[in-house]
């Protein structure tokens, strides 16, 4: 086989990406039951989003429309497929398979949207990519169980993913099992459904239901390899390059530290064990993991396949950060980088700093990696020409994908894909906002939920689609 190495690889995976609970909408439809997101308040920059005891009255849950993808998704994968799609990153609605989730029968009316889904992707000759749990869980096992906290949700998780590997296996070939899972110590309750009860130790609490997450998602990739064995299943990380503020060793050290408190997650999924830097952090702090007699041969026996992950921005850390002028990121803050821009919510645009994490995270565990989230989050103006000249998104998309084939071509990092964020507007997961757009295609929807959902092409859908054609020559 001729392999040009100065170009991306003939089946490089260029495609889009959303979540199921930021699109679908539908919320009560089909027999699907009431999710994490869906008892969650839209928010804005500066303003938390809130997370309700069920739904009430009076208050705008973004997630209950979103933009409607559930009705509407054969438009926008004929939209996708006009772009060149080779895959398309969504994830399965944990609630319309087993909308309480701990019932023994899953719902029909669920599984056959999700082959609808599947069979039009394919049609299109656009390959599904499958996030199983993607910030939203069923409501019930938070009620009923306390969610993650609960051991029992381990085989309530794998008995989902059982039904849905057997009914798509012939569909969907690549699959991650938690979405940025390293973000149960960030955001609890939008990760993983747990709510920190007052008197409790919030690190004892998150840390013993991110271990039963580590043991779903090794129980999944088993199962999955058992199911089928072409099956590509990997785990899905929020990944933070922290640079060190100085040289000063107490800064390095600081970043360093910074790091390893997310590598954990990825190093027990793809390298199946505790790492000797996290047990001791445990001890030092008096966090004590409670695990069962075969967790430790479960977790070495369900490595991933593959790392999957987000980049969007830099961070900069400090051994002192009193008094020092923070900016905005993807579910954290960091000192602010005076050699970076940043968007207009504070998340400083680094396009050599993903490059930088690509090979970080391709030496350390030497498996193929799958960019699964990158984009631009910003506001969009329709011209009166009803054109939406959205430069700034194309230059940051460009850039990042420069680096990151610099990364494969210069610096030998195995790549499967790249799908930029929120392809299609979308619901912001951090604010719940509309108007924070990252697509290639308009949606005609405003904060408060008003507007005709009508799609539109961007200039960057057109760039886009130049971009796939030419396998990321021209950019």
């Amino acid at each position: 086989m001729n392999i040009n190495i100065d170009k991306f690889p003939e089946n490089f995976l260029w495609g889009g990406a959303v979540a199921a609970n930021q699109c679908e909408g539908a919320w009560n439809v089909g027999g699907k039951g009431i999710s994490t997101s869906d008892v969650t308040t839209a928010g804005a920059l500066g303003v938390p989003r809130e997370f309700t005891d069920g739904i009430l009255e009076g208050k705008y849950y973004p997630s209950h429309e979103a933009i409607d993808f559930y009705h509407r998704y054969k438009e926008d994968i004929a939209l996708f497929a006009e772009m060149g799609f080779k895959c398309f990153r969504t994830s399965i609605a944990w609630t319309r398979i087993f909308p309480q989730g701990d019932e023994l029968e899953p719902n029909e009316e669920g599984l056959k949207y999700y082959d609808d889904l599947f069979d039009e992707c394919l049609k299109n000759g656009i390959e599904p990519i499958v996030t199983i749990s993607h910030y939203e869980m069923p409501y019930g096992l938070v009620e009923k169980y306390g969610s993650w906290r609960d051991r029992r949700l381990v085989d309530f998780y794998v008995n989902y993913c059982n039904v849905i590997f057997n009914r798509y296996k012939n569909k969907v070939k690549h699959w991650m099992t938690f979405n940025e899972i390293n973000v149960i110590t960030l955001h609890p309750f939008m990760s993983a459904g747990i709510k920190i009860k007052e008197n409790e130790k919030k690190e004892q609490v998150v840390y013993q239901a991110a271990h039963h997450q580590f043991i779903a998602s090794a129980k999944a990739v088993k199962l999955g390899h058992e199911i089928n064995p072409d099956f590509k299943i990997g785990c899905m990380l929020l990944y933070p390059l922290a640079y060190a503020e100085t040289c000063n060793p107490d800064d390095v050290l600081a970043a360093n530290n910074f790091m390893n408190r997310h590598y954990f997650f990825s190093d027990v999924q793809a390298k199946g064990r505790y790492p000797q830097y996290m047990k001791q952090y445990f001890k030092k702090n008096n966090i004590e993991i409670k695990m069962e007699d075969k967790d430790e041969e479960i977790l070495k026996e369900g490595t991933v396949d593959f790392i999957g992950f987000s980049y969007y921005m830099t961070f900069v850390v400090s051994g002192e950060n009193n008094g020092k002028k923070l900016t905005g990121g993807n579910m954290m803050k960091g000192i602010k980088n005076p050699y970076l821009k940043a968007s207009d919510w504070g998340w400083q645009v680094d396009p050599v700093g993903f490059r930088i994490s690509l090979n970080n995270l391709y030496n350390r565990y030497e498996i193929p990696l799958f960019c699964v989230e990158n984009g631009f989050g910003a506001v969009d103006t329709i011209e009166e020409d009803g054109s939406i000249n959205d430069d700034y998104r194309i230059d940051y998309l460009k850039q990042h994908i420069s680096e990151m084939k610099k990364a494969i071509t210069i610096d030998g990092v195995e790549m499967i894909g790249y799908t930029p964020w929120g392809c299609i507007d979308l619901i912001s997961a951090g604010t719940g906002e509309m108007k924070k757009r990252y697509g290639f295609i308009y949606v005609d929807k405003d904060n408060e939920g008003n507007g005709t959902l009508e799609r539109r092409r961007k200039k960057s859908f057109y760039w886009y689609k130049k971009v796939i054609e030419s396998n990321g020559e021209i950019l």
